[in-house]
């Protein structure tokens, strides 16, 4: 049997376990990425594991979460991390230079490499043919420190793709129609592997808006091949001795095989709250649009303004639509500027704002009341654009140029045609904004600075024999990072400061949870299927630690929010029984009388409902290291004590 791509790439940097589905395996990490709403956190952990200078081939930390600067914390932070990158060999792209995947894939990005990053959307490297993961800052900064990254695992599922996508069907309209067949659940344990005859006809930009939503799949990484469209991109950004060719072998084996006909795609939106709530634009043509906004780390690429444009040039954005557009990187916007495709979109009424996530991520842009908002970015969750009760649409930017227009959601394939976008044979170059770290001579001497909103991370104690407490909230299914840790302007800057963040926690679920934690000296949370989907922001396991949760108890996990559960040394349980999750209520008083013997012998934990007076079968799915990590009360820990 042959190898799939992704098997090819893990067999390469396996340092431990087998390469059997499920099993957990170490892979040793070529490049590291962090941004700066995780990254702060990220070096704190990597400062204390006491390693002078990273171990990877090229760690870089971008500037592009934290960038409305309305007080001190964000701009403090920027200072922290760029000082902590001149001492620690890491490369720093400043702000302004762009988002991180974008940056990442036009200098940085390596086929056949693996990386990880403390971003949940670093899968979007797999476009360029690169073994690309989320995952929590801890793991990235064990990384950084020459560990390996442990991950189950993944079966790898293949979407053959075919034909050619017609005119205004974009690539989101691929992964879209992915998610509407599969499920925010539906990559779980896998690797989704592009593969078939219409890979070719899609360039490097649209394969990573396709890799970056792979992660609303719940997907362990997407990639697709390295082969003539992706040398010819390297050779674009000056970058062509970079490029390895990498494809499958013709035997290859995969879990399952699903086909998507390019060709007979049609314009697809997800409608609000979830990204797998996916409906033809036709279907849904006319609805009044408040507010449209092109850009993140989705759909920012140089192909994709250029489209907008396009679509725009001699036009006018109608009066009642606020029209935001952010280049992903500068790179982009340098080219927009010099080709007059700025000035076209300028003239049309566009808000052009800076190279950065912006509203992706709730900083800055919130829609108006019971507004409904389309954006071209990767999550619609509710509340995340910072407005309650908006109604956040995700579209390509053919659909969300288009639609500005007219003022209703419209369909693009109705539009006369545009000019067809030509991939630049060289793209405009410049790493000026690119801070190499510093001199091996000269890094004792590099001072850290930090500021007074950085606090310490907190850190767990070892397991007890027995565990009791109080269910302090029962949630249901497909709670996201983003219910237990909210983005937004208002909270972001405080992400370097656990203790004034717990406050937010669990608000948009319930505005009590902080302070009953804090009454009762944390306990238990309990939760449905999907506990966890969403971002890889470690905040949403070491705020709740920081408030005493010891174990969230649910159906199901999302991967990256379980593995930082254990790194947070938060156990991770699992009913054995799903049904028993209706026989818990919130306040309940639970029992694990023997979890830590349970764990180390590696069997079912015992619940114990007082309340209730009913016992029930618990699992912890970890692996045999998870469980040494549990018991010593987390990955630091446990780093120190197998040192």
């Amino acid at each position: 049997m042959g190898y799939n791509l992704a098997q090819k790439i893990i067999k390469a940097h396996l340092v431990s376990g087998r390469m059997v589905p499920g099993e957990d395996i170490g892979l040793r990490i070529d490049q590291t990425l962090t941004q700066d709403a995780t990254g702060t956190m990220a070096y704190l952990e990597f400062e204390a594991m006491g390693v002078p200078r990273v171990k990877t081939e090229r760690s870089v930390a971008y500037i592009d979460h934290n960038t409305l600067q309305n007080g001190f914390e964000n701009a403090d932070d920027h200072r922290f991390i760029r000082t902590v990158c001149k001492k620690h060999g890491i490369y720093y792209s400043r702000p302004g230079n762009g988002i991180c995947h974008q940056v990442h894939l036009e200098r940085f990005g390596i086929p056949g490499k693996t990386l990880i990053g403390s971003d949940s959307h670093t899968p979007t490297g797999g476009g360029i043919g690169m073994l690309a993961m989320g995952a929590g800052g801890m793991d990235v900064a064990v990384a950084m420190g020459g560990g390996a990254y442990h991950i189950p695992m993944p079966k790898v599922l293949k979407v053959e793709l075919t034909g050619q996508l017609p005119p205004f069907v974009a690539a989101k309209d691929v992964i879209l129609e992915v998610l509407r067949r599969l499920s925010v659940k539906g990559g779980v344990g896998r690797v989704i592997e592009y593969g078939g005859p219409g890979v070719a006809t899609l360039s490097v930009p649209e394969r990573a808006t396709i890799t970056n939503m792979g992660a609303e799949l719940g997907a362990t990484t997407s990639i697709f091949p390295s082969d003539e469209v992706t040398r010819r991109f390297l050779q674009a950004q000056g970058r062509e001795a970079d490029y390895h060719p990498l494809t499958p072998d013709p035997d290859a084996e995969y879990e399952d095989v699903i086909t998507v006909d390019l060709s007979a795609l049609a314009p697809l939106a997800a409608m609000p709250h979830s990204p797998d709530a996916v409906r033809p634009v036709a279907a849904l043509a006319g609805l009044p649009v408040d507010q449209v906004c092109i850009g993140s780390c989705t759909n920012s690429s140089l192909q994709d303004m250029m489209k907008v444009a396009a679509i725009l040039k001699g036009k006018t954005v109608a009066p009642t639509v606020s029209l935001t557009i952010s280049p992903g990187s500068r790179q982009v916007f340098n080219m927009l500027a010099l080709n007059g495709a700025l000035a076209d979109m300028i003239a049309a009424g566009a808000r052009v704002l800076e190279c950065a996530c912006g509203p992706c991520i709730g900083m800055g842009q919130s829609p108006n009341s019971a507004g409904v908002s389309l954006r071209t970015f990767n999550r619609n969750f509710e509340g995340r654009s910072g407005t309650a009760d908006a109604k956040v649409f995700l579209v390509s930017p053919e659909t969300a140029a288009a639609s500005a227009l007219t003022g209703v959601l419209t369909d693009p394939t109705t539009l006369p045609p545009i000019p067809a976008f030509v991939m630049p044979a060289a793209f405009l170059i410049n790493d000026n904004m690119i801070d190499p770290p510093a001199p091996q001579a000269e890094m004792d001497g590099v001072e850290v600075l930090r500021g007074p909103n950085i606090k310490e991370f907190p850190q767990a104690r070892a397991l007890e024999a027995a565990l009791q407490a109080d269910v302090m909230l029962k949630v249901g299914d497909n709670i996201t990072t983003d219910h237990i840790m909210p983005a937004g302007a208002k909270i972001l800057p405080y992400r370097s400061n656990i203790p004034y963040l717990s406050q937010f926690c669990f608000a948009v679920c319930d505005t009590g949870f902080a302070e009953r934690c804090k009454q009762n000296g944390g306990g238990f949370v309990v939760g449905g299927e999907n506990y966890g989907q969403g971002s890889s922001r470690e905040h949403a396991a070491l705020v709740p630690l920081y408030l005493g949760i010891r174990a969230v108890i649910v159906k199901s996990f999302a991967r990256i929010h379980c593995a930082n559960l254990v790194n947070a040394g938060i156990l991770p349980l699992t009913f054995n029984d799903p049904a028993d999750y209706d026989a818990i209520q919130q306040g309940d008083r639970l029992a694990l009388p023997s979890v830590r013997a349970e764990l180390q012998a590696g069997t079912a934990v015992t619940l114990h409902n007082l309340t209730q007076n009913k016992t029930v079968g618990l699992t912890c799915q970890a692996s045999d290291r998870q469980r040494a990590m549990l018991l010593a009360g987390g990955l630091l820990n446990y780093t120190r004590e197998n040192a």
